[in-house]
């Protein structure tokens, strides 16, 4: 079978057909084994019908990067996007989202969703996620059974239970394609400071000779089995023939670190033209960008075929290293794990720093699905035979057993992370009589996983423990009476975070009391969080901006008895070194100069300042709100002009 001039894989074909009697389809296939052509099928093959296309991606890079892709493919008018903070041809016939916004539309049962064929879930097994697999839970439970979806992902143990799942709760079939076939094989080795690239089972040889001599402290330290290996050296071995490579390391600090002691190393020849077009891709930014420090490291760095990419770069300059990636004129690129997630920008070869990381708690290992997702960005069909995965290896904290299972085979099966948020108690309320809401909670992931084919049947106190918890919150302080929401439960069920927060702030007339300053300070102390420094005394020596407008805020806050225990306010006084300057007229660079936070995090910052501002314009019916809410909007974009764009 062929479609878009491919000859179909055996997967593809069964997907399709699958697709072609309106089935739903769970795909669990390798990265990088042409699962999107399944996506571009379904559009097709709507293309000439009223019904809509509704595709969501885990992460707004990948949203934005797919929308121009589509754009490119099916034509402008054709596509949509929105991603909370931007909103682009709302009405068009192919819609693409964050995930959290089909999550949010679904269960507010937005009209929007009405005509939709088929919601197409990229990367699935997000649903695994701990903070946010709930999302994609809530998404199928909640579409109308008579939407159909494709379900994108890698590897997945579990695949056939998740149909099954799918199936039982929305009542029509759900079809299991699998593949395990990769087009280009992968070679999985490692990297030892003595032996160099080799295999694990030599590493654990000549570990487990070294470790039966009693050596003495210093005898230890002079054995060169101990240090610690060198990135420069691993790229060294593999030479012009095992290029691209992407170096992941899941520091952002050290992907810049790294990409400056290799360009010191002089390994490559300088190209003019790389750095040529790296400028050509900045020339319309704003002049100061040219003064930020990564963007100095990468113009010093990149006409050697050496760059980084990772979350805390503008996206103007992931964009320009992404092109040139493209290009062919990357040798190597350093980068964190975001680059893996979705981005079809595959390389011969994909280093591992180290097969542990930080996961905002403590240091742990890879999970088989992590490095999978990573690993599968080595070897680029039609180019490559083979893609070469290497992970560098310390000898005194190797464990042979840990490494194996991490890299041997995908076997971690998805898991629910099903958990009830306050917003879905609220819909539940406004939409859903009691007996509908007992039979939805019944019908989640974590149910059927727990107690199988009999979850329908799980006793009705332990499903909804959690349920009449957050009624009787919302009860106390009077988002709900007599089984209905009051007026402050109606705009609150349009939020979608610090949903009784917001709700008794802008829903109430404390919000007439509050200037446009004072509102932007609100929405940026609940949406903070420095990931930098999570679980670390902050050490900042910027002063805040105490003010009157400051003090008069926090006396309101105060003095409210629910809001004065919001433990996220004890950062207001912090959130006047972001605000004040906004409000006070400074540009982007202005306020990062006078920050310490890094370019790629403060453009999050505000993105999430300006999507929370759009939540409570939308929630409310007071025009004196709308008006300023309007007015905080105008005032964060003056700032962000020139860089913030999709």
């Amino acid at each position: 079978m062929e479609f878009q001039n491919f000859t179909l894989d055996p997967f593809q074909e069964d997907a399709v057909r699958a697709i072609e009697q309106n089935h739903s389809v769970v795909v669990s296939a390798p990265t990088g084994s042409g699962k999107t052509l399944i996506a571009d099928f379904i559009i097709d093959k709507h293309k000439d019908d009223n019904k809509r296309i509704i595709y969501t991606a885990p992460i707004k890079a990948l949203s934005n990067q797919k929308f121009h892709d589509f754009s490119k493919e099916y034509g402008e008018d054709k596509i949509g996007l929105i991603t909370g903070d931007v909103v682009i041809n709302p009405h068009a016939k192919v819609i693409i989202m964050t995930t959290e916004i089909y999550r949010n539309m679904v269960v507010a049962n937005d009209p929007e969703l009405e005509n939709v064929a088929y919601v197409i879930f990229d990367e699935i097994h997000y649903i695994n996620d701990p903070e946010r697999g709930y999302v994609w839970e809530e998404s199928i439970i909640y579409s109308s059974e008579k939407v159909r979806f494709l379900c994108l992902s890698a590897t997945i143990p579990n695949a056939d239970q998740f149909s099954e799942w799918i199936s039982t709760i929305k009542k029509h079939p759900v079809i299991t394609v699998t593949s395990t076939t990769r087009n280009v094989p992968l070679r999985h080795l490692f990297y030892d400071d003595e032996l160099g690239i080799t295999t694990l089972d030599k590493i654990r040889e000549i570990t487990e000779t070294t470790r039966s001599f009693k050596k003495s402290f210093r005898e230890r330290r002079k054995h060169p089995g101990f240090h610690e290996p060198s990135h420069i050296d691993l790229i060294k071995e593999l030479g012009q023939e095992k290029m691209p490579c992407l170096y992941f390391s899941f520091s952002r600090k050290d992907c810049q670190i790294k990409a400056r002691e290799l360009a010191r190393s002089n390994l490559f020849k300088r190209n003019p033209r790389t750095l040529q077009l790296f400028n050509k891709n900045l020339e319309n930014s704003p002049p100061e960008i040219n003064k930020l420090s990564s963007v100095r490291i990468l113009k010093e760095i990149i006409q050697q075929g050496i760059a980084f990419h990772h979350a805390g770069l503008l996206p103007i300059v992931k964009e320009a290293i992404e092109r040139l990636f493209a290009l062919g004129l990357i040798n190597i690129l350093y980068a964190t794990e975001t680059f893996a997630v979705g981005i079809n920008m595959p390389a011969k070869t994909v280093c591992f720093n180290s097969l542990r990381k930080f996961d905002g708690i403590n240091f742990r290992n890879l999970n088989t699905k992590e490095y999978f997702q990573i690993a599968g960005r080595a070897g680029r069909r039609g180019i490559d035979t083979v893609g070469y995965v290497i992970s560098m290896i310390s000898r005194p904290t190797f464990r042979y057993n840990e490494v194996k299972y991490i890299t041997t085979a995908d076997v971690e099966p998805v898991k629910s992370q099903f958990r009830l948020s306050i917003n879905t108690v609220l819909n539940l309320v406004n939409l859903k009589t009691e007996e509908e809401i007992e039979h939805i909670l019944r019908l989640s992931f974590f149910s059927f996983q727990k107690f199988g084919k009999n979850f329908l049947n799980v006793p009705t106190k332990l499903l909804l423990a959690r349920y009449e918890s957050i009624i009787r919150s919302l009860n106390k302080h009077h988002f709900i009476e007599d089984n209905k929401l009051t007026e402050k439960g109606q705009f609150a069920s349009k939020i979608f975070a610090d949903e009784m927060t917001i709700g008794e702030i802008f829903a109430t007339k404390i919000a007439e009391s509050l200037d446009e300053y004072q509102i932007l300070l609100i929405i940026a102390a609940l949406i903070y969080e420095d990931k930098e420094r999570k679980g670390k005394e902050r050490k900042d020596t910027l002063r805040p901006f105490r003010d009157e407008q400051l003090r008069n805020l926090k006396n309101i806050l105060h003095s409210n008895q629910y809001l004065h225990h919001e433990q996220k306010f004890l950062n207001l006084d912090a959130m006047t070194l972001f605000i004040y300057p906004v409000y006070s007229g400074k540009n982007f660079f202005e306020i990062l100069e006078s920050t310490q936070t890094v370019e790629g995090d403060l453009i999050r910052f505000f993105g999430q300042v300006l999507d929370r501002v759009g939540q409570i314009r939308k929630a409310t019916t007071d025009h004196r709100l709308i008006t300023k809410m309007q007015n905080c909007q105008g005032i964060v974009e003056k700032s962000l002009e020139g860089i913030y764009v999709v």
